[in-house]
C-alpha cells in the first residue's frame, strides 16, 4: 500500500512540474499572471515568484502592475528573504508613492531591517537602520496602528545595541585595558542614561579608573588616583541611595590612602 501511495504522489508531482514548466513556456502573459496569482494564493511563493518575475516587464505601466509588484515583494518576504524583500518594498514605495499600500510597505521595509538584525557581537548596521526607519515611520504616521509594535521593536533593538557596547567595554576591562574600559563605560553610561544598569556602568568607570591608576608608574599614580576619587564623588552625587555605594566608598578610601602613602614616601625620599 505504501508503495502505491508513493507512486501516486510521484505521479502528481511530475504532472504538477510539467504543468508549471508548460505555463512558464507559454506566451500568454495573462494566463501566466493567473497562474502566479493562483500559486500566491496557495502560498507557493517560490513558484509564484518565478511567474511574477516573468510577467513583471510585460505589465509594467499597466493598472495590474501595482498588485504584481506588491505580491512579488511579498513572495520574498514570506520566504523570509528579508534582504531582497526590503529592497522590493523600497522599490514599491518609489514606484507607487500615492498607493494606499505605501504605509504598509514603508513599515515592512523597516521591519525587514529588524529581521536582519544580527546577534549583539556582530555588526549592527541593520539594527541602526531598523531604528532609523521605524522612528521615521512613527513620525510620518503618528496615528498608525503599527506604532505600538514599532516602539516595542525599537526598545528591543536599543537593548541589543546597549548589550553590544557593554560587551565591548567589559572585554577591555577583562583584558586589562583599563583606560579604554573606563572610556567605554563612560560612553555607555552617557548613551543609555535611563538604563537599569546605569549604576553598574558608573561603578565600572570607577573600577576601571582605579585599576588604571593601580597599574601605572608611580609618577602618574597620584594624578590618576585623584581621577578615581573624582569619579567616586560623581557616583555618590548621582546615586546617593545606590546599593553599590559601599563598593564606591571603599575604592575612594583606598585611593585616598594610596595618595597619602605615595606622598609620605616622597617626603621621606627627597629628590
Amino acid at each position: 500500500m505504501n508503495k502505491i501511495w508513493f507512486v501516486i504522489i510521484c505521479a502528481f508531482l511530475i504532472v504538477g512540474c510539467n504543468s508549471i514548466n508548460k505555463a512558464l513556456k507559454s506566451n500568454d502573459y495573462d494566463y501566466k499572471l493567473q497562474v502566479a496569482d493562483s500559486l500566491y494564493a496557495k502560498k507557493k511563493y517560490v513558484k509564484a515568484q518565478m511567474f511574477y518575475e516573468d510577467v513583471f516587464p510585460i505589465f509594467k505601466g499597466t493598472p495590474k502592475f501595482e498588485q504584481i509588484y506588491y505580491n512579488w515583494a511579498f513572495c520574498s518576504y514570506n520566504q523570509k528573504d528579508y534582504l531582497n524583500a526590503e529592497n522590493m518594498f523600497k522599490g514599491f514605495v518609489e514606484t507607487f508613492p500615492n498607493s494606499l499600500k505605501v504605509e504598509e510597505c514603508k513599515y515592512l521595509r523597516a521591519y525587514c531591517f529588524y529581521k536582519q538584525s544580527p546577534k549583539a557581537p556582530l555588526d549592527q548596521t541593520p539594527t541602526l537602520r531598523a531604528i532609523t526607519f521605524l522612528q521615521s515611520f512613527m513620525m510620518q504616521y503618528p496615528n498608525s496602528s503599527r506604532n505600538k509594535e514599532a516602539a516595542s521593536i525599537i526598545e528591543e533593538l536599543k537593548a541589543k545595541l546597549e548589550l553590544k557596547d557593554f560587551q565591548n567595554a567589559e572585554l577591555y576591562y577583562n583584558l586589562g585595558y583599563y583606560r579604554a574600559a573606563s572610556t567605554s563605560f563612560t560612553q555607555l553610561a552617557f548613551a543609555y542614561p535611563e538604563s537599569a544598569k546605569s549604576e553598574h556602568y558608573k561603578l565600572m568607570v570607577v573600577k576601571s579608573a582605579f585599576e588604571f591608576a593601580n597599574n601605572s608608574i608611580e609618577d602618574k599614580q597620584v594624578e590618576r588616583y585623584k581621577t578615581v576619587i573624582h569619579e567616586c564623588n560623581d557616583f555618590i552625587d548621582r546615586f546617593p541611595e545606590s546599593a553599590l555605594l559601599d563598593d564606591v566608598q571603599k575604592l575612594k578610601s583606598t585611593s585616598e590612602n594610596k595618595i597619602k602613602n605615595i606622598e609620605n614616601e616622597q617626603v621621606k625620599t627627597p629628590a
